[in-house]
């Protein structure tokens, strides 16, 4: 094992490796396609490929194919040895010399407060998706969450095929309004308890640090606002997001939170998607 974590942290070392093992991380569970990753750091097909072999071989990813596609995703298993060694090996175990993984390991045992929860979801333009997230749960579970939702690169008007829909499913739209993530940092911003990303694109930028670690997810979703073709046929893009996004918030505000630790709520939320994207497989 000893080995092993060695030419693990020695892969990790280089800043391009690390920056692919970082975006697959965010994207967890998804499996990423190698051209996306490629788009998203601006590396040369040849020269990710190269990479991707180191991370694969040092057994921090793992590859599957998809199609014509190879896809890419971080090996738990790997990842797990690797900071158990760390911490249990090289720290010992002592909270005094590994505060901010043993913090983690401790909250890992606690199960989250009986209280009204601070939900944020993100994703790049804060036009649709998001919106679309922020009213379901708000309309699902007014009585024990606070829905928020927030852009990366948020457009200054929200789309009106989004909000179409919103108004046709009785939402109110009136408390919309395309915000950027920044309003949820610093010492004003409300403690965030969930933060799930629900677009491939923001997930696959750097995420801010948020206090007080709260849980978070990426629910990647295809972008509606992208479709092509009539007014209807764009309508049904946005039919089918509000759809998805209506089936994966159901599930969560079903979830026990008072009754799971914190490691088994994260690999709740991590499965409502990936359940999903297995039954559509």
């Amino acid at each position: 094992m000893e080995i092993e974590v060695a030419s693990r942290l020695a892969t990790l070392g280089h800043p391009q490796r690390l920056a692919i093992f970082r975006l697959l991380m965010r994207r967890y569970p998804d499996r990423v396609a190698a051209g996306e990753v490629a788009q998203a750091l601006d590396l040369k097909p040849s020269t990710l490929s190269a990479y991707l072999s180191a991370l694969l071989q040092a057994g921090l990813i793992t590859q599957d194919r998809v199609g014509t596609s190879l896809r890419y995703a971080p090996d738990m298993t790997g990842v797990r040895q690797t900071f158990d060694f760390l911490l249990n090996e090289c720290c010992r175990g002592r909270p005094d010399i590994c505060a901010p993984l043993s913090l983690f390991s401790e909250q890992g045992s606690q199960t989250m407060d009986n209280r009204k929860y601070n939900v944020l979801f993100i994703c790049t333009g804060n036009s649709a998706r998001s919106i679309f997230a922020e009213s379901i749960l708000r309309k699902l579970g007014d009585d024990r969450f606070n829905a928020f939702s927030a852009g990366t690169h948020p457009y200054s008007k929200l789309n009106p095929f989004a909000l179409q829909v919103l108004q046709d499913k009785g939402h109110d739209i009136g408390v919309l309004r395309a915000k950027n993530q920044s309003e949820f940092q610093g010492p004003d911003a409300p403690q965030l308890d969930f933060v799930f990303t629900v677009c491939d694109q923001a997930a696959n930028e750097e995420c801010p640090a948020w206090d007080g670690q709260p849980v978070s997810a990426h629910w990647g979703m295809p972008d509606p606002v992208a479709a092509d073709g009539t007014d209807a046929q764009k309508g049904l893009a946005f039919q089918q997001a509000y759809g998805t996004l209506l089936n994966r918030i159901s599930a969560f505000v079903n979830l026990p939170l008072d009754a799971l630790d914190r490691l088994s709520l994260q690999r709740a939320v991590d499965d409502i998607a990936r359940d999903e994207q297995q039954v559509s497989q």
